[in-house]
């Protein structure tokens, strides 16, 4: 059990621990020479049954409530210390304030210096002190006279805090790893030792850890744990932990930083809260209003976002957004403190609630009914909520993570509560069973509807198909359920199109034997410089009309494109000329090429060279920035043989992509990669069947 005390600068918080423990908590020279606390201070209490209750001692002075702040981040049960003969101060209210805010529900009040005041003038510090203590989570708590000099009351108090840490709620060591670094330095021989309160699961020795935020990875060498070598430190302890690693260093491991499980590694600087102002503000809290934050041993600046229209009053609750000055490593759920910039008053406290809060479009019925959601303590309760309301899906992996659970326990609990899940990468799309079947039902809907309108395409695009589903899933999740339809057999991928497994386009037998004399004119040896349509039409002796026309139904089938006017590759070949730029790109000095080293890989002329770079700038392929390029990674499987493996990989055709600079090609084409893919008008269309 961790204790911790608060009150007011001079009432006799170190000596009291002193005369728990038998250690001076007061460990620096400024500290002994002025005779206050100005940095937290740790003690131990060994048990005969092997436990070890500890303590925090924190500064009552005002300039230093902000280390107060940190020490009451993992404290499990509080001693209010007010002084017999001087009773409420401003720091005992605003410590109680903190106390209040932060959640902490178990506390005893220990009237100090009882050895300085009669009877009479002890009632009336206790009758001032339950005033205090009303409408706070410690109004039921026991006032206790002590006097650390005459040892008055100790042999009481040490027997109640025996009693509360024998009924200690054994903490759930289940969750990750979370670890709150208050204090960082060198020890010799060892290295880097780092103290602080395992918030949250356990580590052992050996464990890889991170350094959050700044990521540096560490390795936990030993232990010490409640001030005893352990090979283990679990929630609730305090531990001094010997890391190691590339990059660490006691300057590189500060106070308020986290060491985590890999796993929870994501520092954020915008979070949704519930927020409750103090009754004792002055003013309403408006629009952008600055604060200083604190939460665990971090402290950083930050900015109230209203969620509502109107600015919170005194003593009011509401949601709000932070938007931090830097990066922070915290959990949903967790507690914080606001304090104004000028570290003079505590301004309010709440807890976090959604750690990717959104920069925009955060204000909505929708957006208010996900934060109500997200609120709920208890994750079961959560994700029922929040499958509940719109958009009806959520990221199980990301829900874990920003709780600090496990994604097994995650999953157990959304199987449990009967949710479809999707795995997409990293990612575990869940959804409501009735969203699934509604989702599936408005797919195929679409498909069929499609089909029925373009009976001689063979399919819809990707992007296309998902900007139209409802509800609308993010690329990853759409892929993964366009993954499990087709594990189903209720869809087909075939190229860049997606389609009933019922609906196939053929071509006519009149255009089956003309592309069969065709395609060995565009492959082999020429491939990479094909003959146009016109060439085509007078070697095969055709009509450039009618040869036109199913090139251009090829490349809406996905077997040919259109490079430049009357010009179309193989789509294979387009593939093997994607894998020449990527390799050309790594081979050349900043991977970025020119149109005149591309054209010496293909062995082609200079202009049908830069025709087919600026096709690839239109779709993205490329990123051109005056003669060089440079590939665009996230688009390189652009034109790949979709295959059902895909689905859970790279995005299949994006129909109707405009060209970055121009804006070329921003005409959404039934089927087709850019403008020139236009639908063909040929007699032979209407015998074609589906």
């Amino acid at each position: 059990m961790i204790v911790g005390t608060a009150g007011h600068i001079d009432h006799g918080k170190t000596a009291l621990v002193r005369a728990l423990t038998g250690i001076d908590t007061d460990r620096l020279k400024e500290e002994k020479a002025r005779g206050i606390t100005i940095d937290l201070g740790f003690a131990y209490w060994p048990q005969d049954n092997g436990d070890v209750i500890g303590f925090v001692d924190v500064p009552g002075h005002e300039r230093f409530v902000h280390t107060m702040v940190a020490g009451a981040g993992g404290i499990d049960l509080v001693m209010l210390v007010v002084a017999a003969d001087d009773a409420i101060k401003p720091q005992t209210r605003e410590h109680l304030a903190i106390i209040d805010l932060l959640g902490i529900n178990r506390g005893i009040i220990v009237l100090s210096k009882a050895d300085l005041a009669d009877e009479e003038r002890r009632a009336t510090a206790a009758d001032q002190i339950r005033t205090l203590l009303m409408g706070t989570k410690l109004a039921n708590s026991l006032i206790l006279p002590v006097s650390s000099i005459t040892g008055e009351g100790m042999e009481v108090l040490k027997a109640y805090l025996r009693g509360e840490a024998l009924v200690q709620k054994k903490r759930n060591t289940e969750g990750l790893f979370r670890f709150s670094v208050d204090r960082s330095f060198t020890l010799t021989g060892a290295g880097t030792i780092v103290t602080g309160t395992v918030l949250s699961g356990s580590v052992s020795v050996g464990d890889q850890t991170v350094v959050s935020p700044s990521g540096r990875a560490a390795r936990v060498r030993s232990i010490h744990a409640q001030s005893r070598p352990s090979v283990r430190g679990a929630v609730g302890q305090r531990c001094a932990l010997n890391i190691v690693g590339e990059g660490i260093s006691r300057d590189a491991v500060t106070r308020g930083d986290m060491l985590l499980t890999p796993e929870l590694h994501a520092p954020t600087d915008r979070i949704d809260v519930s927020l409750r102002i103090m009754a004792s503000e002055k003013k309403s809290v408006g629009q952008w209003y600055p604060v200083r934050l604190h939460h665990a041993a971090v402290e950083v600046g930050a900015r109230i976002v209203l969620l509502d229209d109107e600015p919170i009053s005194p003593g009011g609750r509401a949601f709000v957004q932070l938007v931090l000055d830097k990066p922070i490593a915290v959990t949903s759920q967790d507690a914080f403190i606001l304090r104004d910039t000028s570290a003079q008053r505590t301004v309010g406290g709440g807890r976090f609630i959604d750690l990717r809060a959104p920069a925009r479009h955060r204000r909505g019925c929708e957006r208010r009914a996900q934060i109500l959601a997200l609120a709920q303590e208890e994750p079961v309760e959560a994700m029922r909520c929040l499958s509940a309301v719109p958009p009806h899906f959520f990221d199980l992996s990301a829900f874990a993570r920003d709780r600090a659970m496990r994604l097994e326990d995650a999953e157990s609990i959304a199987e449990g509560l009967g949710l479809m899940r999707l795995v997409a990468g990293h990612a575990r799309l869940v959804l409501e069973r009735e969203c699934w079947l509604s989702f599936e039902s408005n797919l195929i809907g679409d498909l069929k509807k499609y089909h029925a309108e373009n009976p001689d395409l063979q399919g819809i695009g990707f992007e296309r198909l998902r900007l139209q589903s409802e509800p609308r899933l993010p690329v990853a999740g759409f892929r993964a359920a366009l993954h499990a339809l087709i594990a189903a057999g209720r869809i087909k991928v075939e190229g860049s199109w997606i389609h009933l497994p019922e609906h196939e386009v053929r071509l006519s037998s009149d255009e089956e034997h003309l592309w069969q004399s065709l395609q060995p004119l565009l492959s082999g040896e020429e491939r990479f410089r094909p003959p146009r349509v016109r060439d085509i039409a007078g070697h095969l002796g055709g009509s450039e009309e009618e040869i036109r026309a199913l090139c251009k139904l090829l490349s809406r089938l996905g077997q040919l494109d259109e490079i430049a006017h009357d010009h179309f590759f193989l789509r294979s070949t387009v593939a093997e000329m994607v894998g020449i730029i990527q390799q050309l790109a790594l081979d050349v000095p900043g991977e970025q090429f020119t149109a005149a080293q591309f054209r010496d890989k293909v062995l082609n002329g200079r202009k049908v060279a830069i025709q087919i770079l600026e096709f690839f700038d239109r779709h993205g392929v490329t990123l051109r920035r005056g003669d060089l390029r440079r590939i665009n990674k996230h688009r390189l499987d652009l034109f790949r043989e979709a295959r059902l493996e895909d689905i859970q990989g790279g995005e299949a055709s994006l129909v109707g992509r405009p060209d970055f600079k121009s804006g070329w090609g921003c005409e959404t084409v039934l089927g087709g990669f850019d403008s020139h893919s236009l639908p063909p008008s040929s007699p032979s269309a209407a015998k074609r069947r589906a």
